[in-house]
């Protein structure tokens, strides 16, 4: 295996990635992704638009999703810190609703594979945060749909409690709950 060390997560087709980091007293260095070590590990996927975002403590993004293109993550933190989260929307999965998040940060340089037919969300934990994905499919503005964050049949244990308020984009404080929605790929 090369630079990476892959973990299954409880949900099938989510996994951690975490990256060999080589330091000195110069700062470090790392590959972020390497489409060989990738498919050594039973992980071929093919990316095809990469994103970034800057938000600020407190922010939460999500529960965020495409109907009829949906797009696999690959995220990581370049600076801060943020509980990611994905929720599984394969109507035969076992785990159909179940949830699973890990805290990413630029120290923990830790990434989390969300695959296709699944929505994600995050919440900044730290003051500042920039967060990169690379995705499997290309954004459809036309075609995104979401679940509200606090939904209570999915019951997402967001670690909240040391973040004072937090800030959500007008759409998603608007999203249906996940009954509402019936989002089922």
């Amino acid at each position: 295996m090369g630079q990476f060390k892959f973990t299954e997560c409880d949900i099938e087709g989510m996994f951690l990635v975490e990256p060999a980091v080589f330091g000195d007293n110069r700062g470090y260095f790392m590959e972020t992704y390497n489409e060989n070590d990738f498919k050594d590990a039973g992980y071929d996927l093919t990316f095809v638009q990469d994103n970034q975002s800057s938000s600020s403590k407190g922010v939460l993004r999500g529960l965020h999703l495409q109907l009829k293109y949906p797009q696999g993550k690959l995220v990581r933190v370049l600076k801060g810190e943020v509980f990611d989260v994905g929720v599984d929307l394969r109507a035969d999965s076992p785990t159909y609703g179940k949830w699973f998040g890990a805290i990413l940060s630029d120290e923990n340089k830790k990434q989390l594979y969300i695959p296709p037919c699944f929505a994600h969300g995050f919440v900044v934990l730290s003051d500042e945060a920039e967060f990169a994905y690379k995705c499997t499919e290309f954004y459809h503005g036309d075609d995104e749909g979401g679940i509200i964050w606090n939904d209570p049949d999915i019951g997402i244990d967001w670690p909240i409690d040391d973040i004072d308020e937090l800030i959500f984009s007008e759409k998603d404080e608007k999203w249906p709950t996940f009954a509402e929605s019936q989002i089922k790929y």
